[in-house]
Order: C-alpha cells, then structure tokens, then sequence
C-alpha cells in the first residue's frame, strides 16, 4: 500500500532559524565595532544587508506556511502536489485521471524517488521510502514506465531490457519469456534499435522494461499516449494479464477515460495537485468524473 502523507519541512526550519540569526546579528555587529575601526561597516552596506536579509525572511516565511498548507514546497518553487492521499494494492488496478498540468505525472515520480517531497511519507510494504533514491526504491519493487516512454534509442531492444537488471540480484539477471508472451512484437525486434521503432512499439518497449525488474508495483504514466488503438488494446490486455496473475499493484495515470475506466479497480482524479474524487469503479458516477477531464 502507498500512502503520501503530510509533515513539516525540518530542514526548512533550520534555514529560517539561520536567516533569522543572521538578520540580528548584523545591526548588533554593526554597533558593536567602532566606527574608526578597518573592520566596520559602511552604514549603507549594513541597510543593503538589512533590507535583503528582510526580503528573504519573507519569502521563506511564506513558502514555509503555504509549503506547510500544501500549496508550495521549500526552497523549490511552485508545488504539484498538496494533500494527497493515494493507495495502490497488490492485485489491483489503481487509476489516477485529470485534465493536463494536475499533478498526475508528478505524483507518480514522487513515488518511484524522481521527486523529492518535502514533507509527507511515501509507504510501501509498512516501510517509509520517502528518504530513498530511485535505485533503492526499484531494489524494493517500483517498476515504472514514464511518460515520453524514454527509452534509449541507439541501445537495442534486447539491450534496452537489460537495462532492467541494474535493479536485480545477479543471479536473477534474465528476461522473463513471459514478457515476449505480453509483447510478442519485441520478441522479433530484439536486435533492433530502439529508435527504429513505432512509438506504440517503444511504449511495449517501455512497459517491458519495467517488467524486467520483477516489480511488486508498476507505475505507468501515460501508457495510451501517441498510441495507434490496435497497441492500446494490446497494452489493456497485457495489464489485465498482470493483475490476473498477481503478485503485483499497477498503478496507471492515464486521461483516456473509457479506456482507463475498463481497466480500473480504484480510481483517483486530481485537480490542481490534489486527489478531489476517489474510489472503487463499482461506485464511480462517470458524469462527475467526465466532468473533472473535459476542458
């Protein structure tokens, strides 16, 4: 199970605590050396000081109240995600929906450690691995196929796969047969380069190099984008596949939504970086959810 939950930025505490400290020091230093003194401060350079230390007291003051109420984080500028709560269950598929620029992608890069969060907790079998790098997080089961499909062009398909190893014991380092059952086309491209194929089939690519890694949860993002309907299909009926066997969560942000709607067993939809409705599909009301996507 995952759960994003809030606390407060220490780190941020400590940066502020510091700005404070040395916003009173300087007025205090600055009477306390006499004037004759080499080492005595202009009376302008000490305003200049003053007036800056102020404005960055104010800034960080705000980002640490607004941060706290989830609307920016420290020290980094605008945040996706606010008050999200999130849970992906081994043997089912989770759905998260929204309009573009919501904070779907962000919150599943949060979760695989491609984004630091500032405050909350990412868990994952009763652990918190909100301190892990991605590396450590696929080691533990986070297999994640991103958006934009990234696979390495100049590499070919079989090397493109084996790129999955990275996160295995060594004496488990092979790709699973099974995975050429759910995409029988990379099976007869395994000497291609990955640039050289369809973007449906990089996506296939993209799905089965996460399956390489043996994931306990499979973070999709944007599978059905750019894709012909024939492969979309393909990709529906490898996910059911998956879920069937068990084993495994999936977690899918999608915004086709008929198509991610047939595959779900829970569903999210976000807006403005927070999860506004939520639950099983038995109980879905599709006109609420429809209205959340349409632009």
């Amino acid at each position: 199970m995952i759960a994003l939950l809030s606390r407060f930025d220490r780190a941020g505490l400590a940066f502020l605590a510091l700005t404070l400290g040395a916003a009173a020091l300087t007025p205090v230093l600055a009477l306390a050396v006499p004037r004759d003194s080499p080492f005595a401060m202009p009376p302008y350079v000490v305003a200049l000081l003053g007036k800056y230390l102020c404005y960055a007291i104010l800034a960080l003051a705000l980002d640490l109240v607004w941060g706290y109420c989830g609307i920016l984080s420290l020290g980094h500028g605008a945040q996706a995600l606010r008050a999200v709560s999130l849970k992906a269950e081994i043997g089912r598929v989770t759905c998260v929906l929204g309009r573009n620029g919501v904070g779907k992608s962000s919150l599943l890069r949060a979760i695989i450690g491609q984004e630091k969060i500032a405050r909350g907790a990412v868990r994952w079998m009763g652990e918190d691995v909100a301190a892990l790098p991605p590396h450590l997080r696929a080691r533990r089961g986070f297999g994640y196929a991103p958006q934009g499909r990234e696979i390495f062009p100049l590499l070919t398909v079989r090397e493109n796969l084996m790129t999955g190893f990275a996160a295995l014991p060594r004496d488990e380092r092979e790709i699973d047969e099974g995975i050429f059952s759910l995409f029988p086309v990379l099976a007869d491209m395994l000497g291609r380069r990955g640039g050289d194929l369809s973007g449906g089939q990089q996506q296939q690519l993209a799905i089965a190099r996460a399956l390489v890694t043996r994931p306990k949860l499979l973070a999709l993002d944007e599978p059905t984008e750019g894709i012909q309907p024939s492969i979309i299909r393909d990709i529906g009926r490898a996910i059911l596949h998956l879920k069937q066997r068990g084993g495994m969560a999936i977690l899918v942000v999608e915004q086709y939504f008929e198509w991610a709607r047939d595959l779900a067993d829970d569903y999210a939809v976000m807006e403005r970086g927070a999860v506004v409705l939520a639950g099983e599909r038995k109980d879905m009301v599709e006109s609420e959810v429809r209205k959340r996507l349409s632009v």
